[in-house]
């Protein structure tokens, strides 16, 4: 035996010994100050209690056994999560400031380093988010000109659906397309043909990133980042795509730059740029490039796919039960007619509509951990101190699932909106938006587009399987950041 094998087998050792008291340090140090959580193993934490398939449901499980608030490791770093309603509300709106912070995992950090508005904290945090806000309203959100600019598109997407005359196809591309081009229009001041070249590519980065968020690579990925690096799977087409987007969105700022007119802005781009020159001596604005170029790929991302996605689980579920969208029809039928586009204000008088959209999003539960939150302060929370900087994740679907807020809430029913009067009925517990500091900025716009393009579509169409619709399976295919439905094709047949 050579001397270098004992040394290595050595070498190995102390290495392992050093990590094991590195790990246990850190483990006595949180001991006392974070709530309790199943024990964690070195190294792994506690990533053999996850199931990678439905990371959600394995947190909802442990809150079973460990209370609603408890912490538990990815890895070697903890995080504590909250499930239920009641530590929801406390966490995100009680202590809302303490917990509005944007935890970056490592994949988060790679693809924004804490730029932007969606992966921002603090000062910078606030000042996107005011910003933001207020341009989406100026370019039409909650207001008369954005209606009519998704009116518009969803009469394109009504003449995409009629082209496929009767031939089954999967809508998943089509309505992918629609919701893009909201946002497009809204930050690069331009719609896309649906044959566009570059906006198939787009779109199909978008595809394939969402698919890339529900698969164990992403998650693998924030547990141990370095290691990943080196390894192949989907996570390094996730960080290929979003290099391409920006190098896109770098050439559209770059266009922007060359034409921009202070006083008559096209986008939110050209309000950014604006910003940037007006904000160029002061030394805390949060107005420079870096942070526009990462907050419309945040925006474009966002915008496109939990739009599209919803959609295309609503069409499923639609699909899979007649009744209900007989009954959509009927409300369409009494309140639009066949003739007109449907507007915002129809909603108010389509209960049912309005009920169904909301047992979708609660049903499918598209973000079921939220983004991840992190305390920007050290906080006593519940009798525990959470310090700052703190990984915190709030389990939304462990609200919007929970057997005593909802009846059945495994099953999908309308009635979960509806009084006894057949009246729409609000709900507290309906966080599919999330909750708090932190909830959805695009929330209006969201629940804009998924009123008049579902109402446009039923208006024209009735949708039927290719298959017996008592078989469509509407579980979820993969569930990650993201929860995404198995694919089927579907005939559109004219009403």
């Amino acid at each position: 035996m050579s001397f270098g094998e004992p040394l290595t087998t050595l070498l190995v050792v102390l290495l392992s010994v050093l990590l094991l008291v590195r790990y246990f340090r850190n483990n006595q140090r949180q001991k006392g100050r974070l709530p309790p959580g199943p024990p964690a193993l070195p190294i792994v934490g506690n990533l053999f209690q996850l199931d990678f398939k439905a990371p959600h449901k394995s947190l909802i499980k442990l809150s079973e056994q460990y209370g609603p608030v408890f912490t538990f490791w990815f890895g070697s770093f903890p995080a504590v999560v909250v499930c239920g309603a009641k530590a929801m509300r406390e966490a995100l709106i009680d202590h809302g400031n303490d917990f509005s912070g944007r935890y970056l995992l490592p994949a988060i950090k790679k693809v924004s380093d804490g730029y932007g508005i969606n992966f921002s904290s603090g000062e910078r945090w606030k000042q996107l988010r005011r910003f933001t806000l207020s341009t989406l309203r100026n370019f039409g959100m909650g207001k008369k000109s954005g209606e009519e600019r998704i009116q518009e598109e969803a009469q394109f997407l009504v003449t995409s659906f009629r082209d496929k005359k009767d031939e089954p196809f999967n809508p998943n591309f089509l309505l992918r397309c629609a919701t893009s081009n909201i946002i497009c229009s809204i930050t690069f001041g331009k719609r896309f043909d649906y044959e566009d070249k570059q906006f198939l590519w787009l779109t199909e980065m978008v595809a394939e990133n969402a698919r890339s968020l529900t698969s164990p690579w992403i998650q693998l990925y924030n547990a141990f980042p370095r290691i990943m690096d080196f390894l192949p799977g989907s996570h390094r087409k996730f960080f290929q795509n979003i290099k391409n987007l920006r190098n896109f969105l770098a050439k559209t700022i770059q266009s922007h730059e060359e034409t921009v007119q202070k006083d008559s802005p096209r986008d939110y781009i050209d309000c950014f740029l604006t910003k940037m020159d007006e904000d160029k001596d002061e030394l805390n604005s949060e107005f420079f490039y870096e942070n526009l170029l990462v907050s419309i790929q945040s925006l474009f991302l966002a915008g496109t796919e939990t739009t599209s996605t919803t959609l295309c689980w609503a069409l499923q579920i639609l699909a899979k039960y007649p009744e209900v969208q007989e009954k959509i029809h009927n409300e369409i039928d009494d309140v639009i007619g066949s003739h007109r586009r449907p507007a915002v204000e129809d909603r108010v008088k389509m209960p049912y509509t309005d009920a169904v959209i909301h047992e979708v999003q609660r049903y499918i539960d598209i973000a079921p951990m939220s983004l991840p939150h992190m305390a920007t302060s050290d906080v006593n929370f519940r009798g525990y101190l959470i310090p700052k900087g703190m990984l915190v994740i709030p389990v939304l679907s462990s609200v919007l699932k929970d057997n005593s807020l909802w009846d059945s809430p495994e099953s999908f029913k309308a009635s979960h909106f509806l009084d006894e009067n057949g009246c729409f009925k609000k709900n507290e517990n309906f966080v599919a938006f999330s909750s708090g500091k932190r909830m959805c900025l695009g929330e209006s716009l969201a629940r804009t587009e998924l009123f008049l393009f579902l109402t446009t579509l039923l208006q024209n169409f009735v949708f039927k399987p290719v298959i017996d619709h008592k078989d469509i399976d509407i579980s979820p295919d993969a569930t990650g950041i993201l929860v995404v439905p198995h694919v089927y094709e579907f005939y559109a047949v004219p009403r």
